[in-house]
């Protein structure tokens, strides 16, 4: 490769970068100062009443789990291949969460995480990313179905044919998906997918379900904390129920990780205003998870992704993992 190529490929790459980073503040920016339903005069005498601290908080320390888990998921999973640090495991997961903003349902993810990789490994590392992010849709799916069924057998929200809609429909498809597994398209299958997942230790498959399972119960308990700091006063399993609810009809729109709180605020508009909670305390604490659980990560990530260099090089293709300068 020529100087003159190897410069223009090293500035295309500072230009990515920055398209990268400017756009996620940008969005951020956008969607926090034009929002009009975000009153800031009202969140802060919440702050202020009896034992706020203590919420906040857990709040805090629950933001903190709910990032530090899904990075001890990627550091877990990666193992099967090769060692991976914890520095390393965050490095990866934050600039990932960077990279995916602009994409539908964050599946920008999968190319950034690979990018830290040979080319070798690639495949690999697709199957394990995929593995780490396809656990937390079936706690979702599982648990929102229990939720909503549970509060509509209380509050009848959905008519009874929508409700039997949603529940054809999630088992349509997994009818649909089992059945497909044999189905091959340019030599790639979900059998031999699934193939390459059970080659991984169950250990490992083990821990993954695990953490999975820690990092749901975080978030859950996070947004319900949120309505606490709001003084929202409602039995527990209500709360849970409708938060398991709204993410599960959320999870299920197609949207962008920037657009997150605004499709998952509609859907828990609906629900808690039956609740009789001030539309504007739901739509405020879906917006403060979407800036503790994306915002804050996105914002660290965006200097692991200024320091990125990726692993891949014309001259030699096994190299395993880049390191920052």
């Amino acid at each position: 490769m020529s100087a003159t190529t190897r410069k223009a490929k090293q500035f295309l790459v500072v230009i990515i970068k920055l398209l990268i980073v400017g756009g996620a503040f940008y969005f951020i920016y956008d969607r926090i100062a034009n929002n009009e339903q975000l009153d800031w005069v009202r969140f802060t005498d919440a702050l202020q009443q009896k034992h706020s601290f203590w919420i906040v908080f857990l709040i805090l320390l629950l933001t903190f789990l709910n990032r530090f888990l899904e990075i001890l998921k990627w550091q877990n999973l990666v193992s099967y291949i090769q060692p991976l640090t914890l520095g390393k495991a965050t490095e990866q997961v934050l600039a990932a969460v960077t990279a995916a903003l602009f994409t539908p349902n964050g599946i920008g993810e999968y190319a950034a995480k690979a990018m830290y990789y040979s080319k070798k490994q690639s495949k690999t590392i697709l199957m394990l990313n995929l593995v780490c992010n396809g656990i937390q849709p079936i706690y979702t799916v599982v648990f929102g179905l229990f939720g909503l069924f549970f509060f509509n057998f209380l509050y009848n929200a959905i008519p009874a044919k929508v409700l039997f809609l949603i529940f054809a429909i999630v088992f349509t498809l997994l009818f649909v998906f089992f059945s497909a597994r044999k189905m091959t398209i340019k030599g790639y299958s979900l059998h031999k997918l699934f193939q390459k997942i059970n080659e991984v230790p169950k250990s490992i498959h083990r821990k993954n379900i695990l953490l999975a399972s820690g990092r749901y119960l975080s978030m859950i308990h996070q947004h319900y904390l949120l309505f606490l700091a709001f003084d929202v006063a409602l039995p527990y399993p209500i709360m849970i129920s409708v938060i398991a609810c709204v993410y599960f009809l959320g999870s299920s729109l197609p949207s962008f990780q920037f657009l997150d709180f605004a499709v998952r605020g509609s859907v828990a508009v609906y629900f808690f205003g039956i609740l009789g909670v001030n539309e504007w305390i739901v739509v405020f604490a879906a917006t403060l998870q979407w800036l503790l659980n994306i915002v804050i990560p996105v914002t660290i990530g965006s200097y692991f992704v200024f320091r990125f260099k990726s692993a891949r090089t014309d001259s030699d293709e096994d190299i395993t993992i880049s390191h920052p300068e």
